[in-house]
């Protein structure tokens, strides 16, 4: 077994844990970044691409948003669709000039990637970790395995930015975590496509057939999702069903058809969210997805993460070099405020834009509330503020 010592061991290589690694590396304190699956798997797995006017400030800050600067889209505004009419939401001009860029997560995740190999730390793909132990005594170890074999890490602490299904989340004594989950009755059908986008901001839709989303990632990609059935396979939609189905639903007497192109990648995805309480367990801390899901038809997942990054490096910091352990604890009450903002708004966002099968009362308290959404400018403010800027709220 190779034996290995650093301050803080990160699990997971996606945008949380290679943004915390980075704020570390760049103050003097050392880390080592654990990623299970391999580095190619890692870029090239897309994700949310919707970014905060205060988050894509954060990575900017960081000293990664070079590229996300040069080649993000921004925007000023966002469209939502119903009863076949369409109503632009004026983001910018809501909130004080403040914009959304777009720019897909997987972009954010080679950026990070390359400033990490750049500066030479630490950064161990195909290593997946095993077991958290002494998280409440002096000092924690972390146990990987990979195809050279064992590798046992002694450090101060742990940030478990592993996702959901993580070995972080599981490693919580039974007692200790309380779980808060809700699944909707609707998945989502993601695709990337080789097409120019149709619009220059992005379109939701509320169609008595499901829920749409036109989003994009570049000049020559388009993002695009449809609400479906949970129990819906991606055998059953052929590309020609999912084109057809689009333009059912995204199609208005003022834009008749969208941009069709060649589907690159194609996956469903469940809708839930779920709320981890408490985010600290003596030297760990979770972070991102370990702690928090919440639908994507808010845009929040990606932004929750690095909000929570940006307050966990401050107090790793904090304590590791000034011996302050005030922010460690308060970490989790401080996301947490945070998160439950997001999920409400996310919850706000899928239920005014998922028409019911089965509830017609719901249908029309649905509608009422798009058209107070686009018609009322204080409802419309409300939307935006949350929209772009929420983690400043």
């Amino acid at each position: 077994m190779k034996e290995l010592r650093t301050r803080v061991v990160i699990v997971g290589a996606g945008p949380a844990g290679l943004l915390l690694g980075h704020l570390l590396q760049r103050s003097g304190v050392d880390s080592i970044v654990l990623e299970r699956r391999s580095r190619e798997y890692v870029e090239q797995r897309v994700r949310a691409g919707v970014i905060e006017f205060g988050i894509a400030n954060l990575i900017e800050d960081a000293g990664a948003g070079e590229r996300l600067r040069r080649e993000g889209l921004v925007h000023h505004g966002v469209e939502f669709r119903f009863e076949r009419n369409a109503y632009r939401v004026p983001l910018s001009e809501l909130t004080d000039g403040k914009t959304i860029t777009v720019y897909g997560q997987q972009e954010v995740v080679k950026d990070l990637i390359a400033l990490r190999l750049g500066a030479g730390a630490p950064l161990l793909f195909d290593h997946e970790v095993t077991t958290l132990e002494g998280l409440t005594r002096d000092e924690a170890t972390v146990e990987a395995e990979s195809v050279e074999g064992t590798i046992r890490i002694s450090c101060e602490y742990v940030a478990g930015c592993d996702g959901s299904f993580g070995v972080a989340n599981r490693s919580l004594p039974t007692g200790v975590l309380r779980r808060y989950e809700r699944t909707y009755p609707f998945s989502w059908l993601g695709i990337l496509a080789q097409s120019p986008p149709a619009s220059e901001e992005l379109i939701y839709c509320r169609h008595e057939n499901g829920f749409a989303l036109y989003s994009m990632r570049s000049p020559t990609l388009s993002r695009l999702y449809l609400g479906v059935r949970p129990s819906d396979t991606l055998d059953a939609w052929s590309d020609d069903r999912i084109w057809d189905e689009l333009n059912a639903r995204l199609t208005t007497e003022a834009a008749p058809e969208i941009h069709q192109g060649p589907i690159v990648e194609r996956s469903i995805t469940a809708m839930r969210s779920t709320v981890v309480t408490p985010m600290r367990h003596g030297r760990l801390f979770l972070a991102g997805d370990a702690a928090h899901i919440v639908p994507p038809t808010g845009a929040k997942g990606m932004n929750l993460a690095l909000a929570d990054v940006r307050v966990l490096a401050e107090a790793l910091l904090a304590q590791l070099q000034r011996h302050d352990d005030s922010l460690m604890s308060t970490y989790s009450a401080t996301c947490l405020e945070r998160v439950w903002r997001a999920e409400e708004f996310s919850n706000y966002m899928t239920q005014m834009l998922h028409p019911s099968d089965e509830d017609d009362f719901e249908n029309g308290v649905q509608l009422a509330r798009l058209r107070q959404a686009v018609h009322s400018r204080e409802a419309s403010s409300v939307l935006a503020r949350n929209y772009v800027d929420l983690n400043s709220l």
